[in-house]
């Protein structure tokens, strides 16, 4: 969508201030102290305009048993960008029910998957440039028959992209995964070079909006050694040594596939701006070694900016004040950072200024 000039003009006169809706998750877990560690953050809310979605009753009892200040305004509805940040109240999600932390059910889980569904709508509607979300329980989407394993495919099918891979991010490390929540007996009839192809050309791009230039990626392999030119399996030799040949001929520096054992050395990581990997634990385990804190989950392909903290529910230590909440705030900040890029880039991007909404 093009701008006006004088919006553009306007655009131009101070730093720009992304929307983020912030998804409360599941009431019951960690979630609402992560919302209110990150409204006590002024350089979260002075860069960029944090929206709340959740239930305010939960809130509120979870600030005064933590007594934590918590004045936000609120609102049921948002028809345009907010300037501020906001309590966004989505009351009907709970059912008027009471929640009490620690464990999972059916009530939490509904609620949880109507926040995203509002933040989603945020997004596409272009009320908001980028969401994140706090961490929701797989059981209790189970148990209120959301029929969704995580966040990632749920998110795929209300936007309907059929193009989405999961990316875990820090600075000091970055991993795409070409499959992520299926048994390791299914990995191998997943993979296909197609597929190979999507998730190195999505991660291509997200690498270049956060670190500039062209990126060197690192495709591994799925065989001890690689499979040894074919003695230990020839998915290296059908699969993805063609895709790495055709990843090339689009012009993307991309290596492998490697030995998985030695593709996080030192050298390795100095070496290559992001790496995929074929399963989850394949990725997964060398990413929390060296980043468990601030790791950021990045839902990539969805059309709109998504990020989480790389963590769950922690329902043991839910509303006691215990909670870290580095990577969440890890995660709000590579959103806002990601919804700049992409206005940079030319995608839409919905900024809160001076009583102007302006989109790209």
């Amino acid at each position: 969508m093009s701008q006006s000039p004088r919006a553009t003009r306007m655009m131009r006169k101070g730093p720009q201030r992304p929307v983020v809706a912030v998804t409360m998750g599941d009431p019951a877990g960690v979630g609402p102290e992560l919302c209110l560690h990150l409204l006590q953050r002024p350089e979260c809310t002075e860069s960029s305009v944090p929206v709340i979605v959740g239930d305010a009753r939960v809130l509120d009892r979870v600030a005064q048993r933590l007594r934590v200040k918590f004045e936000v305004p609120r609102a049921f509805s948002l028809s345009s960008p907010p300037e501020a940040p906001l309590l966004l109240d989505v009351p009907d999600a709970l059912g008027g029910h009471d929640v009490a932390p620690g464990g999972s059910n059916s009530t939490c889980g509904r609620a949880a998957a109507r926040f995203i569904e509002t933040a989603v709508q945020l997004c596409l509607d272009g009320r908001a440039s980028a969401m994140v979300t706090a961490p929701i329980c797989k059981k209790s989407f189970s148990l209120a028959g959301v029929d969704f394993p995580g966040h990632t495919e749920m998110l795929a099918s209300l936007v309907g992209s059929q193009r989405v891979a999961l990316m875990l991010y820090s600075e000091k490390i970055a991993v795409a995964f070409a499959t992520l929540h299926q048994s390791l007996a299914s990995v191998p009839a997943s993979l296909t070079v197609e597929r190979t192809i999507e998730v190195g050309t999505i991660l291509n791009r997200y690498m270049r909006l956060l670190r500039g230039g062209r990126p060197r990626l690192a495709l591994l392999g799925l065989n001890p050694h690689a499979g040894e030119e074919g003695l230990f399996g020839d998915e290296e030799i059908r699969i993805l040594g063609p895709a790495v040949e055709r990843l090339r001929a689009l012009g993307i520096q991309i290596d492998g596939p490697l030995p998985p054992d030695v593709a996080f050395t030192p050298e390795a990581l100095e070496r290559y701006a992001g790496h995929i990997a074929l399963y989850h634990d394949q990725g997964g385990i060398p990413f929390k070694m060296l980043a468990f804190d601030e790791g950021v989950n990045v839902t990539m392909g969805l059309g709109i900016v998504r990020t989480s903290p790389d963590h769950g529910t922690a329902f043991d230590i839910a509303w006691k004040g215990k909670v870290r909440p580095d990577s969440f705030l890890s995660a709000y900040r590579l959103a806002v950072r990601l919804a700049i890029a992409r206005a940079k880039e030319g995608r839409r991007a919905v900024v809160a200024r001076s009583g102007i909404a302006a989109a790209e």
